[in-house]
């Protein structure tokens, strides 16, 4: 097993690296760039290393200095977290040059997996279901002209390379197709490097599921059930639930075995998540492969009771999978709410700033993975993620109704956040019923359904005021000359006397439950 491992990211997921290799007696090393100097992943590492200036092409996306980290700290591994250099292949490449072991799958996996155009044309020869379309990039207008006509419209045109909805053009008719095939190979290109684009039938209201793999390096790969994505805001995911509301255990079991065939047939290893869009039939077909560790994990480990981490790094230390597919049982649901600093009733407008004041709420069936702590300044610089709240329970009904709860107790100032937009979702008769995708969140909006009151909605915005007048109502509550009452030791509410001295204890016992 490693001694030290290095973790290349920032944020809720560098903490939970961190805690799952604190739990495995693995010392750790933290990077950070100057604006993140405070961050509560430096504090939590056992070694923390600047790394260049806030915007991450100069820190955290620069693999010499990250292995020059690793190298100077004796890190053996390093653990890409999500985002910034988890999928690079020439990252991977030059760790295993550099003789560090990359906590995750090979180079040639990377790659293959990596361009959506050279994927496609692997499951087309494994045999894995995917949605009619090319499986290289258009050469020309002309060519996406033909093919267009030949699968039908809508078609989606998409960038190989992509990812985030970056370079993706929904295109209705053929009229919009040269202009919505320039402006994507146009973001295509700005945004990963690479104009190429291909083109595929676009289903209508289709579910995004996906199905988590995991493979160790010696042939042995298991599928571990899968989440339900559909619920997404520019093609990014927003909330995330295990299992999926229309799953069955015999489609289940189907996605599960293609999702192997799938990794199988990319010689993959490591941590992986299958990705396939479901239309009004039920019908799947290949979208993509994430080869990473995927935001939404923390709904797979509590429906599974497995820690996707901690097998991660025993696989990348040459270990067996512990377990066959036979002993994978799913019990329970799990959901996930993505907390984002921005502004939901303001076309989510960043919301960067210190966070003044933070209730988090716990309780029986909550999980917290958060990467922020009162009094921290968010900067500007990265995505706005700053915590995943998760309910789990017997079954959907109790999971939604712990979330709920666990929101209503949730609190941070200085700062705006999605909350109310979760109690909005939670709350919704579509989503209670599991009817559910990729076009759902827009129609909610478009509804104007009102969030249901919480401390969080009703004081939001609001925070410098509202911390004013409770720390105004919590000094003359502790002050042993004020008027106001204290529960029996205080003022007498008929003589207006004292009744008796104050109790240092219950003072104590105040400041404390008011932290």
């Amino acid at each position: 097993m490693f001694k030290k491992i290095l973790i290349a990211n920032r944020g809720e997921i560098a903490v939970r690296i961190i805690s799952a290799c604190r739990e495995m007696g693995i010392t750790t090393v933290a990077v950070y760039s100057d604006v993140d100097r405070a961050a509560l992943h430096v504090s939590k590492a056992d070694e923390a290393y600047a790394i260049g200036p806030a915007p991450a092409a100069e820190s955290y996306l620069r693999m010499d200095k990250i292995l020059d980290v690793a190298k100077r700290s004796g890190a053996e591994a390093i653990h890409p977290g999500y985002g910034f250099l988890s999928e690079n292949a020439k990252f991977a490449q030059a760790c295993a040059d550099a003789g560090v072991k990359f906590i995750g799958p090979t180079p040639r996996s990377m790659e293959m997996m990596g361009s959506k155009t050279r994927a496609r044309q692997e499951m087309e020869k494994a045999g894995v279901p995917f949605v009619p379309g090319t499986s290289r990039g258009l050469a020309s207008v002309e060519e996406a002209e033909k093919v267009a006509e030949r699968i039908g419209y809508p078609v989606m045109l998409k960038a190989a390379a992509g990812g985030g909805g970056k370079g993706m053009r929904l295109v209705h008719a053929r009229g919009e197709l040269r202009s919505a095939l320039e402006s994507a190979r146009s973001e295509a290109q700005s945004s990963f490097g690479d104009s190429e684009v291909y083109i595929e039938k676009a289903i209508v209201n289709p579910r995004h599921i996906e199905m988590q793999v995991l493979a160790d390096e010696h042939g042995n790969t298991v599928w571990l059930g899968e989440r339900e994505c559909s619920i997404q805001r520019r093609h990014q995911k927003v909330l995330e639930e295990s299992p999926s509301p229309i799953v069955d255990p015999d489609m289940r079991r189907r996605m599960g075995e293609v999702a192997v065939k799938v990794a199988r047939a990319a010689g993959y290893t490591n941590a992986g998540t299958v990705e396939f869009l479901v239309d009004n039939q039920k019908n799947f077909y290949f979208l993509e492969m994430n080869t990473r560790l995927q935001v939404e994990h923390p709904v797979t480990e509590l429906t599974t009771g497995l820690d996707l981490v901690h097998l991660q790094i025993r696989i990348a230390a040459g270990e067996k999978l512990p377990f066959g597919q036979s002993d994978v049982s799913i019990r329970g649901h799990a959901i996930e709410c993505r907390i984002y600093a921005e502004d939901p009733d303001n076309n989510y407008f960043p919301s960067p700033g210190k966070i003044t004041l933070l209730l988090s709420p716990s309780g029986p069936g909550i999980r917290l993975d958060r990467g922020m702590y009162e009094g921290w300044t968010v900067p500007m610089d990265y995505d706005p993620l700053l915590a995943k709240l998760i309910g789990y329970g017997a079954d959907r009904q109790q999971a939604i109704m712990r979330l709920e709860r666990a929101l209503y107790e949730y609190f941070v100032a200085g700062i705006k956040t999605n909350i109310s937009l979760f109690q909005r979702i939670l709350g919704d008769a579509d989503f209670r019923a599991g009817k559910l995708d990729t076009g759902y969140l827009e129609r909610l909006v478009a509804k104007g359904t009102p969030a249901v009151p919480s401390l969080a909605a009703e004081h939001e915005g609001e925070a410098p005021e509202t911390i004013a007048a409770i720390a105004a109502a919590m000094f003359a509550m502790l002050d042993p000359a004020s008027t106001v009452g204290k529960n029996g030791n205080g003022v007498n509410p008929h003589t207006r006397g004292p009744v008796s001295g104050p109790s240092n204890w219950k003072q104590q016992g105040r400041l404390e439950g008011m932290r």
